[in-house]
């Protein structure tokens, strides 16, 4: 698949807000003593299973954080809203907690508009709509910095229901990252998880990313690979 105009928006959370959201059998991944929630809006295209002909293309929006097993630390997925009711279908069958919404992705220049409106049956709703645009040279973040840290992961971790935990690993290049300029006008994202966000996040945009993922397995099966 290839990812196009990505937004890393990150918000610091004390970790005893986050620990309860958490299964046990992840550990939370910490930054200087904080937790991190991300909420990162972009556009797919190219998503292709494997032997099939025929390519996707939609906008997607997650809300995530950082956890960590022995011997790997990866993405922890709140949830992940997507403008294709075959693929939320699809990952909502491998147990990864996917939601239909009404989304909206228009450029202008270097500018990327963005809207989007959670509108799957029976869910809580939540609701995304911010401008952003890159304002610097785009660079690869050295290992060990907050950057690299919040953005060079190659694994997730999700649960549909609670205590059913899955993981899968992705392949990409390192990320050249920009600055980002933002205009962010509506962000409940996070308010189904019962976290309210400030207005100010950290952010960092990427123009493109080529990815490959794996299909994701049972957390209990992935610790005997």
């Amino acid at each position: 698949m290839r990812w196009h105009d990505l937004l890393f928006l990150h918000w610091p959370v004390r970790p005893e807000s986050i620990r309860p959201l958490i299964p046990k059998q992840l550990e939370l991944d910490r930054f200087d003593g904080w937790c991190w929630i991300g909420v990162v809006p972009f556009r797919m295209t190219g998503v292709r299973p494997r032997y099939l002909p025929m390519p996707f293309a939609f906008p997607e929006l997650n809300v995530r954080t950082y956890v960590k097993t022995p011997g790997r630390s990866g993405v922890w997925f709140f949830s992940l809203d997507a403008a294709s009711k075959l693929a939320v279908r699809a990952a909502r069958w491998f147990g990864l907690p996917y939601y239909d919404a009404r989304m909206a992705v228009r450029l202008d220049g270097d500018a990327v508009h963005y809207q989007s409106v959670r509108g799957h049956k029976n869910a809580a709703p939540a609701e995304f709509d911010a401008s952003y645009r890159p304002t610097a040279t785009a660079v690869e973040a050295l290992p060990g910095t907050f950057d690299h840290w919040l953005t060079e992961r190659y694994c997730l971790y999700a649960a549909k229901e609670r205590d059913r935990v899955v993981y899968g690993e992705i392949h990409h290049p390192p990320w050249q990252l920009q600055s980002a300029e933002l205009e962010l006008r509506v962000n409940t994202m996070t308010q189904p998880i019962g976290i309210t966000l400030p207005d100010k996040p950290i952010s960092h945009f990427a123009r493109y990313q080529e990815v490959i993922a794996w299909p994701v397995v049972p957390l209990a099966r992935a610790a005997k690979l």
